[in-house]
């Protein structure tokens, strides 16, 4: 009778000791975020930034598992020129020869898979889609979780935006096109601040 109690308490004791974590879930702050754009050509490059629409994170005890964000492609925003400069190259990028805003003022970043890299810092996979169109990147990033808030930090995310069908004087695409040609790939940098 003593081994039968003894065995399920073992058994219950197992239980608790392996008793799934809770998982939180943080929504994003868009207006304590940002997202910031650097897209490279032949002799420059521009700059700006994009706001968040959306998103959260869900975390498990201190490890983050999961997250998504949304991103308002008609906030874009030109920061290194002025005047009819900035405004030619903003309604250019808003165009069909780029993001094609009008057509989807949408874009979002599902996450699929987080691998820890060291203290507070991780490797995150996940969906991005612009124009519709889905593929998967890879970056590092820093989160660290204080209570009740996540900040979420990543920076030099490259994007390559031929494979969203933005072929606009891209050497793979136009090889004549001489010192025209504008960077495949464009960078961001992301800090999110989540909050329950």
């Amino acid at each position: 009778m003593t081994f039968k109690i003894l065995s399920i308490s073992t058994v219950i004791l197992a239980f608790l000791a392996f008793k799934p974590v809770a998982t939180e879930t943080f929504k994003v702050d868009t207006k304590a975020s940002s997202i910031e754009w650097v897209a490279g050509k032949i002799g420059g490059s521009h700059s700006g930034t994009i706001q968040l629409a959306s998103g959260s994170l869900a975390f498990e005890g201190k490890s983050l598992k999961s997250g998504n964000f949304g991103i308002d492609m008609t906030s874009i925003v030109i920061t290194d020129l002025k005047g009819n400069s900035n405004q030619n190259l903003l309604n250019h990028l808003k165009g069909d020869d780029f993001f094609s805003v009008a057509k989807n003022p949408a874009s979002s970043f599902q996450i699929t898979k987080v691998t820890s890299a060291g203290t507070d810092r991780v490797n995150i996979t996940g969906n991005l889609i612009i124009k519709g169109i889905s593929n998967e990147i890879t970056f590092p990033a820093t989160v660290k979780r204080a209570n009740k808030t996540v900040v979420a930090v990543a920076k030099g995310v490259k994007v390559d935006r031929t494979k969203y069908d933005i072929k606009y004087r891209s050497k793979n695409f136009f090889s004549d096109i001489g010192d025209k040609a504008i960077d495949d790939e464009f960078e961001l940098s992301i800090n999110l601040v989540a909050k329950k």
